[in-house]
């Protein structure tokens, strides 16, 4: 089983990523900000690490990552408006990958945003400061020697998931349950083989273990 920093612990994704990392017997580490979230992610299943993403620095964080064997950036503003998401989405990522290459963790993945997100719709100044910075931070992971996987799902919904998704390197922009993003994150731990590369996911018809494992080895 694998070690697994999280980056985002707290989050929508993050939540359910650290249920299901546990229930398949995985040491999560989880990345927390608010002092109440720690017993939260307790009785999930994670090892509660406190630290603010914003305010934290490099070696700290790096001490914290020391020892594991993937970390997960699923951290996000959720829309809290243009400094946060520059300070989280964009110079928070770019904190976290320069932590996992300090500590020495290889594997990398990254939850981003699919390239077709509000397209033809008046989505604001935000909405487009939020996709600039997505695209930024996947450029900065993909230019380091590290074993990254860059996830770029559809529309997240909060539905029950289904288990079974779309996946692949180009696909028809969809929706996507919250907790099958977190599936397919708990796929690609367990597939280490796959690295260096983008996903875009949607809902669909394939098993989620089925779909990571095709491309793992295609």
């Amino acid at each position: 089983m694998s070690t697994v920093f999280i980056v985002g612990a707290a989050g929508k994704v993050g939540r359910h990523l650290v249920k299901q990392l546990a229930e398949r017997e995985h040491r999560v580490l989880a990345l927390h900000r608010r002092a109440g979230q720690g017993d939260e992610l307790s009785a999930l299943g994670a090892t509660p690490v406190p630290g603010d993403l914003t305010a934290i620095d490099v070696d700290t964080l790096a001490r914290s990552m020391a020892g594991s064997d993937v970390v997960v950036f699923t951290a996000g503003a959720g829309g809290a408006g243009v400094d946060v998401t520059n300070a989280i989405d964009g110079r928070g990522l770019e904190l976290a990958v320069d932590a996992a290459r300090q500590a020495g963790v290889r594997r990398f993945l990254l939850v981003s945003a699919f390239p077709e997100a509000g397209r033809n719709k008046a989505m604001g100044e935000g909405f487009e400061n939020y996709m600039t910075v997505k695209k930024r931070a996947d450029v900065y992971l993909a230019a380091t020697d590290l074993d990254w996987v860059i996830l770029r799902p559809g529309t997240l919904k909060d539905t029950a998931g289904t288990g079974r998704v779309t996946a692949g390197p180009a696909i028809a922009y969809g929706d996507i349950p919250r907790a099958d993003v977190a599936a397919t994150l708990v796929a690609l731990v367990e597939q280490p083989q796959l690295r260096r590369t983008i996903i875009e996911l949607t809902e669909g018809d394939q098993p989620v273990d089925a779909a990571i494992a095709a491309l793992a080895h295609a």
